[in-house]
């Protein structure tokens, strides 16, 4: 059976979380929005890429990161695109630790953050004292107290009527979204489990050079460090973690995992995270998540994610649901990247934007609470990780020396 047009408008609607519709959106244009990007690696510039194809009303018109050269890699991939919206000069183009800072002086109405998430508290809490509109990346911090001030940030900003939009993506995703609908009407019974994964091959990484301080080499090979990327049980298994909340309607209560480093093992080219975690979350009701996340090359490949009732069982990222009440989504799909800005964009136009800080800060404590309890070899509670004092800034933010932390061993790191 597939999904009727009134199941999809509500869907969809409840996924945005949105004031206003396209066509309000459309009625209402006047000034372009001014977009400006802070972080222009890779999933900055597709983001970029991603709001220019969300609405026609919008021009990119300023550049920072740490680097001048991702800043140039960028700015070429945006001009090349030929299109009028681009409109960067170089007196916009900021590079270096206060770049966020510069860019943020600018007339930019919205800003995103593609650094990587170790800075995004930092970043973030400027941004709404600049009086901003935010979209965040995923994740939104690395640890705990990150996570408090993400929260503090996003208050901040309600009271000042700025939007802030997280790119936990899966919420902007059509399919997605009447799947979920389908499990809160009841399509499968009470949830009783869910399975969730992210096992993946390896990503990308950047060797040190001669004469490379500890600082720049970390902050260019940002994923391999926990104070930059959180592990990759933050910064990608965060999607799937963000849906256990979401179908479930709650945070954990407590985790018990394992996990290791068997596949990185160089210290010299992988920094300190793991290669893969398996972890038991436990939700309020007795309700048990099972979590994997893994990033070995030639390994099989998974991302699902499958939650289980007393009438049969649901697998989001497909749209299908098997049992009783068996059902597919059959409806329209549109690239959720591109959709979550469009309907972001709506919000900001209807005068009433949404904010998102919250749920990004305990979806993202999910991922630290899993990798916390994997890391010690302990059952972690929800109460734990929200109060822990666990906080991975370096001592400053500049060029030069910069220790590495051990790699984790349970039953030894605390």
């Amino acid at each position: 059976m597939g999904v009727t047009r009134r199941e999809f408008i509500g869907a969809a609607a409840g996924a945005a979380a949105m004031a206003g519709s396209s066509g309000g959106l459309r009625a209402q244009d006047r000034k372009p929005l001014r977009v400006g990007l802070c972080g222009c690696g890779g999933r900055g510039t597709g983001a970029a890429y991603n709001v220019l194809e969300a609405d026609p009303n919008v021009e990119i018109v300023a550049l920072a990161d740490l680097f001048a050269d991702r800043l140039a890699s960028c700015r070429g991939a945006l001009e090349n695109k030929k299109d009028p919206r681009v409109k960067i000069v170089d007196a916009r183009c900021f590079t270096g630790f206060d770049a966020y800072k510069r860019l943020f002086d600018t007339d930019v109405d919205y800003v995103m953050l593609c650094e990587p998430p170790g800075f995004r508290p930092l970043h973030f809490e400027a941004a709404v004292e600049a009086g901003k509109h935010c979209f965040l990346e995923k994740p939104g911090c690395v640890d705990p107290a990150g996570a408090r001030r993400l929260i503090s940030a996003g208050e901040k900003a309600r009271q000042k009527n700025l939007g802030v939009h997280c790119s936990t993506e899966n919420r902007h995703d059509w399919r997605i979204a009447a799947t979920v609908k389908k499990l809160h009407e009841g399509a499968v019974g009470p949830i009783v489990s869910g399975r969730v994964f992210f096992n993946t091959g390896p990503i990308w990484r950047y060797d040190r050079k001669p004469g490379m301080s500890d600082m720049e080499w970390q902050c260019r090979n940002w994923y391999y460090f926990d104070w930059l990327s959180g592990d990759h049980i933050v910064e990608q298994h965060v999607h799937e973690l963000d849906l256990c909340n979401w179908v479930l309607k709650a945070n954990p209560v407590s985790a018990t995992a394992v996990g290791g480093r068997t596949v990185r093992t160089e210290p010299v080219i992988y920094g300190n995270i793991w290669d893969h975690f398996a972890v038991d979350f436990e939700y309020p009701g007795g309700v048990h998540i099972l979590s994997h996340c893994r990033q070995w090359e030639g390994a099989d490949g998974q991302r699902a994610a499958f939650f289980a009732g007393p009438n049969g069982e649901a697998e989001l990222y497909s749209g299908v649901i098997t049992g009783k009440a068996a059902w597919k989504y059959v409806g329209p799909y549109k690239d959720p990247n591109t959709v979550e800005h469009a309907d972001f964009i709506a919000s900001i136009r209807s005068g009433k934007p949404y904010n998102q800080a919250r749920q990004l800060a305990e979806s993202t404590l999910v991922g630290i609470m899993g990798r916390t309890a994997a890391y010690t070899g302990k059952t972690v509670t929800w109460e734990q990780i929200v109060n822990s004092p666990q906080d991975y800034s370096p001592p400053k933010y500049e060029f030069g020396p910069l220790p590495v932390r051990p790699v984790p061993v349970p039953g030894r790191t605390t």
